[in-house]
């Protein structure tokens, strides 16, 4: 705990206090939440009304609490994940259960995006967490309800939609369905309760990418990030829509060829969605813990353990500011390269059913 103080002072819970000033300026000035900034920053409220209707409670409560209350939430969703998605492999392995476990939460809890989730108050294993699931809990065991979890996070923040798209490549119609219609129902509530924020949203705020950053900040591990660091400018958002069709093709052709490997399609899925957003914070590859997990249990973990311990190192800042060292190029976009090893050599295979029977024990 004390690395995560000590490398997260620098962002003091920015996002928080991003999320807690927007909440304020909507619900208690009645202003329009898209209009605000963060006083001496550009940064503003760039979420799906909806987000705002489930972060309303902060109109009312003081800034060190929502602060205390998002961490203790990211606190408790790596936990939770990593009892579903590291707990079979340590029952299989025969360890002591508490133990191990124990040591794969913290482990989980010093990985870089984790600590920058918790440093700036971030939503993102909350989000990976629902999703999770909504995967494990839901899809794999075809209950009626399955879907519904992505739907929400989709309307929450718009990135966790690749897993609609598999949801569709594989052809899971019903699971398909029930995720759009919760993505479209909580969506319209909003709009019914806060027609012109949703208006403003839908056709402003969605598409000013000024309001997210810029593009070739070194935090933003996707690929179109790498290639705003090159001096490709006049091709660069060419060269990046044939990266993302690339980039989908090889993961819809792994995922279709294994359609009944849920865990391997969430891993697989997260690090698309790593890789093709247009802004993929630090933060935001949280989504890649599925992925390393899985390449240690399932017979890489070499890729797992030097994914892990390269993305926590905090290695990749050295590249940070100007003048940069030599290799920019590799350790500048560390993320980047590592998203891409695991998106076509994380293993694929299906858990046992009594393994995954055990995962359902976190939610009995």
């Amino acid at each position: 705990m004390g690395a995560i103080v000590f490398t997260g002072l620098r962002n003091e819970y920015f996002d928080s206090k991003v999320y807690y000033g927007a909440v304020q300026y909507w619900f208690r000035d009645g202003g329009m939440v898209y209009d605000f900034l963060r006083p001496g920053t550009p940064y503003g409220f760039t979420y799906p009304p909806f987000a705002g209707l489930v972060m309303s409670p902060m109109a009312y409560l003081p800034l060190w609490l929502v602060a205390a209350v998002a961490s203790v939430a990211t606190i408790a969703t790596t936990a939770a994940l990593m009892w579903w998605l590291a707990g079979p492999y340590i029952r299989q392995k025969g360890w002591p259960f508490r133990y191990a476990i124990a040591i794969a939460m913290l482990l989980a809890l010093l990985f870089e995006p984790v600590r920058e989730t918790i440093t700036f108050g971030q939503v993102n294993t909350l989000l990976l967490a629902l999703v999770t699931a909504d995967m494990l809990f839901g899809v794999a065991r075809g209950r009626k309800w399955a879907g519904v979890g992505i739907g929400l996070a989709v309307a929450i923040k718009l990135t966790p939609g690749v897993f609609i798209l598999y949801l569709l490549v594989t052809r899971r119609w019903r699971a398909l369905a029930t995720s759009i219609g919760s993505a479209a129902a909580a969506t319209l509530l909003a709009g019914a309760l806060f027609p012109d924020q949703s208006r403003e949203f839908w056709t402003s705020a969605l598409w000013d990418t000024n309001r997210v950053g810029l593009l070739y900040y070194l935090s933003n591990q996707s690929e179109r990030g790498l290639l705003a660091r090159l001096p490709i400018e006049t091709v660069e958002s060419r060269v990046w829509l044939v990266g993302v069709v690339a980039t989908l093709a090889a993961w819809g052709w792994r995922v279709f060829r294994a359609p009944d490997d849920v865990v391997g399609g969430l891993a697989l899925t997260g690090v698309l969605g790593c890789l093709i957003s247009p802004v993929t914070w630090i933060h935001h590859c949280v989504w890649l813990i599925p992925a390393l997990v899985r390449c240690v249990e399932m017979g890489r973990p070499y890729l797992g353990i030097s994914g892990y311990v390269l993305m926590t190192s905090h290695l990749t800042w050295l590249w940070e500011k100007r003048p940069r060292p030599p290799l920019e190029l590799l350790g500048g976009n560390i993320y980047v390269w590592f998203s891409l090893a695991l998106l076509f050599w994380t293993p694929l295979g299906t858990r046992s059913s009594s393994e995954i029977h055990e995962s359902d024990k976190i939610i009995a």
